[in-house]
């Protein structure tokens, strides 16, 4: 394995992944109301979902590590969630209680992110029962769109939406209610750095 090193470079392959990931979003949306294609869109958010790891792993393989990185990879995830949650909630795909639960908890954790961040809070890293949660949402999702769908195994879809969606809206709420003291720990050792450097 190469050597990890961290940087602030953009042009890395691993952040090219998670751009491009990024660029899908907008194609997801246009197979979902543009053509109407609920089992095309199903099938991509899926394939952005199961890639999910690939940029970490190439970061940490190549030796391509970075700060922006280290805040572009969340950030996907949470766009994808907004964009690709909200837009399977206005189809009616997925029920109104469950997608609004989690759109909630992504808005308020990636408002509470930049709030941190403002006032200089050191970044929290992702914690296990966080990535749990996310890889189980990120699996639903797409099994709720394509319950809704012409495909044949359509019913199936539907059960596997819940085995794999509540467990994972559990785990995400508990990593938001973890978050509390990270955070709090977070904010006093940033202004404490702070502190230091400007002494």
């Amino acid at each position: 394995m190469a050597g990890t090193t961290s940087s602030s470079r953009l042009a890395t392959l691993p952040n090219v992944v998670t751009l491009v990931r990024l660029a899908c979003l907008p194609v997801f949306l246009y197979l979902l109301f543009g053509r109407e294609h609920r089992a095309a869109a199903a099938w991509l958010l899926a394939g952005l979902g199961a890639t999910d790891w690939v940029d970490g792993y190439l970061a940490r393989h190549l030796g391509q590590v970075s700060e922006m990185g280290k805040v572009l990879d969340p950030v996907a995830d949470r766009l994808l969630f907004i964009v690709g949650g909200g837009g399977i909630l206005v189809d009616g795909s997925v029920p109104l209680w469950f997608g609004l639960v989690v759109l909630v908890r992504e808005l308020l954790v990636g408002g509470t992110t930049l709030v941190l961040a403002a006032l200089g809070a050191r970044r929290i890293d992702v914690t296990w029962w966080g990535k749990a949660g996310t890889f189980g949402l990120m699996i639903s999702f797409p099994l709720f769109l394509a319950s809704h769908s012409t495909l044949g195994w359509a019913d199936t879809a539907g059960v596997l939406a819940w085995v794999a969606g509540i467990p994972g809206l559990a785990l995400s709420l508990l990593a938001a209610a973890l978050y509390v003291p990270l955070a709090r720990r977070a904010l006093a050792e940033g202004r404490a750095a702070r502190r230091l450097g400007v002494a």
